[in-house]
């Protein structure tokens, strides 16, 4: 788990309401076997219609988030190209390092797993989250990372995944927070 060090400039208030209810979620999350399954299927049916998805950016799993391991496997049996994140220091965007089933991983940052292989640019990103609203907001592990990845990529199409139970009324937005086109659960896939 990423600690709770938002570097965003959030007013107070915002950032506030963000930590209680990053705290309420990350003890709510609990993916199981049949809902990530959905949320693969979910992801790869997407992701396989669309011809310009040919580099994806996937990620590893921390502990309680969904496994895409099993995705990243299938992408890569589909021809597609997958890339995981390498966590840089605190302030910066992530880089994107190019996986294959047969690349050695290593230690990253806050827990983080990445490939030892050459930096790459995805056409789309896949954008863990801890909760999330039909807007299209997302509230991460408060690190801004993939905020700051977004908006240094504009050319990727980001796509959100999470449980269905991650879902809040609404989620806090400070200036920085980017909304997301699309967001893939187990039970649907929103169009924000």
């Amino acid at each position: 788990m990423l600690p709770n060090t938002h570097t965003h400039d959030d007013p107070p208030d915002i950032a506030a309401a963000k930590r209680a209810l990053r705290a309420t979620c990350q003890a709510a999350r609990q993916p199981d076997r049949t809902t990530s399954e959905a949320v693969h299927t979910r992801l790869l049916d997407l992701l396989l219609s669309h011809d310009d998805a040919r580099t994806i950016a996937c990620v590893w799993p921390l502990d309680g988030e969904i496994d895409l391991r099993p995705l990243c496997k299938a992408l890569h049996d589909q021809s597609r190209i997958v890339c995981l994140p390498d966590t840089p220091r605190r302030g910066h965007p992530l880089t994107f390092r190019l996986w294959t089933p047969a690349s050695t991983m290593l230690e990253g940052r806050f827990g983080t797993r990445h490939p030892d292989g050459p930096a790459i640019r995805p056409d789309f990103i896949l954008v863990p989250m801890l909760a999330f609203d039909r807007r299209g907001y997302r509230l991460g592990y408060g690190g801004g990372y993939y905020d700051r990845t977004l908006a240094t990529l504009p050319d990727a199409r980001p796509v959100g995944y999470a449980l269905s139970t991650q879902e809040q009324p609404a989620i806090p937005t400070g200036p920085h927070d980017i909304a997301l086109p699309l967001i893939v659960t187990d039970r649907e896939t929103i169009r924000c």
